[in-house]
């Protein structure tokens, strides 16, 4: 599946937040892009913000328009807030489990491992990033693959598993989906109710 390559500093400029991960240059330059980024905006109209909510979680997960629009889709089949449905289903992305659980530094990092097939859902080799994990399943490293310096490192960082519906076992370098998260509990800054709006239109 096809995903965004450009230049991410500049995305992250534009929204005014490191949604790919801690920034140097939004820390420097922390304003949108462009020979008229430091000028006053103007007010963006409620489609605008309604568009830049979407893009912006297209951004985070890593999706392109098609991939994220059949997630909604997904979402508004089922019983329930189609919103949080939908920022459920991201969240269950294998990319993003791989991400959540400190296993790569970055979703972009956690795609690439997923692809190599570097990942084992329940045992088994999954090379497909948009695969949702359920909840219960187990999400580890390839056990040849325990020793890559990049997955070592990442792992070594006091972040792996720091939410409420994952747990994560260090001697077996694997972790457990749970639950899906509240809506509450997802910590990007995300309208989603905008998104749904925007697609209702």
């Amino acid at each position: 599946m096809a995903r965004y390559t450009g230049p991410r500093s500049k995305i992250a400029r534009r929204f005014g937040e490191p949604i790919f991960g801690p920034d140097k240059v939004l820390e420097r330059r922390n304003f949108p892009p462009g020979m008229h980024g430091q000028k006053r905006k103007r007010k963006l109209s409620e489609y605008g913000e309604q568009l830049r909510e979407k893009q912006k979680a297209k951004y985070i997960y890593g999706m392109l328009e098609h991939q994220f629009h059949l997630f909604y889709e997904r979402a508004l089949a089922k019983v329930g807030n189609t919103g949080e449905i939908l920022l459920q289903l991201c969240e269950s992305r294998l990319d993003n489990i791989v991400y959540r659980l400190g296993i790569a530094p970055t979703r972009a990092a956690a795609r690439q491992l997923v692809t190599h097939k570097h990942i084992v859902v329940d045992g088994e080799v999954v090379g497909i990033p948009s695969y949702i994990v359920k909840a219960g399943q187990s999400v580890g490293v390839r056990e040849k693959n325990k020793t890559m310096v990049a997955i070592v490192n990442s792992l070594a960082r006091p972040t792996n598993a720091a939410y409420p519906w994952m747990a994560w076992d260090d001697t077996k370098m694997a972790g457990t989906y749970l639950r899906v998260p509240e809506l509450s509990e997802v910590p990007e800054n995300i309208n989603v109710q905008a998104i749904v709006e925007l697609y209702s239109r």
